[in-house]
């Protein structure tokens, strides 16, 4: 059935996975500058060394004055079509599935969930859900001037994530589980473990969660909140 994939799905979706690449790419940029030609195109990270990327994507902006995101695609400045391409595969899915958020050329702030007011955090979550579609984990938001937000997806070998290394893992559990953004617990973290290729399974209000180096067991209260995590880490290199 089409429509019972939901934007909130989505968003639990791409959670775990987007966090633990955003840590990787806040590692491996540091200290930076950016630098876009939407022209060119070409995107650039410059730090202790330049980083051009392989592939960008701009998904939209979010505007402060009309509090609204506006999708690349639609977009009356008219940018080429390889940079807008993967915000027009988002409205096409938008469009089967009837996401409106996806769908729609704009998409005001009290819409999305938690009625973000501030620019940054409406373009994270439209990000997030673009994640979950196309299967581009990096992204960065910049500002575009005038307190506006520009958000991409970014390309790079460099910005794939290593292999599931136990006290990372761990790390994002935590810190994803915990906030009160996801609105199902358990397919975030069903989903995650299945893109990092963990072991997980679910019985009453626990999951045990199993890959190298790692065995940990994760608690739900009656709300489906995270309750705690309990985990024995060891390298998983066995060493």
């Amino acid at each position: 059935m089409h429509n019972s994939l939901t934007f909130a799905n989505l968003l639990d979706d791409a959670a775990l996975l987007s966090l633990e690449h955003q840590i990787h790419l806040e590692e491996v940029l540091a200290e930076h500058s950016w630098h876009v030609d939407l022209q060119q195109p070409r995107f650039d990270f410059t730090g202790t060394r330049t980083i051009t990327c392989t592939a960008f994507h701009l998904l939209g902006s979010a505007a402060p004055g009309p509090a609204t995101w506006l999708w690349a695609w639609a977009n009356p400045s008219g940018f080429a079509e390889p940079v807008v391409a993967a915000s027009a595969r988002l409205r096409d899915f938008g469009v089967q599935y009837g996401i409106q958020e996806l769908a729609s050329a704009e998409v005001p702030f009290s819409a999305l969930p938690g009625s973000p007011e501030e620019p940054h955090l409406a373009a994270g979550i439209l990000t997030e859900a673009a994640k979950a579609v196309t299967g581009l984990w990096s992204s960065y938001n910049g500002d575009a001037g005038g307190g506006t937000r520009a958000a991409f997806l970014v390309e790079h070998p460099d910005f794939r994530l290593p292999a599931p290394e136990p006290t990372r893992v761990m790390r994002v559990l935590q810190q994803a589980l915990i906030g009160p953004q996801l609105a199902d617990r358990r397919r975030a973290l069903h989903s995650y473990a299945v893109k990092r290729g963990l072991g997980v399974d679910f019985a009453g209000d626990q999951a045990r969660l199993a890959g190298p180096g790692l065995e940990a067991v994760v608690e739900f209260d009656g709300y489906g909140r995270l309750a705690g995590i309990k985990a024995s880490l060891s390298s998983p290199h066995g060493g």
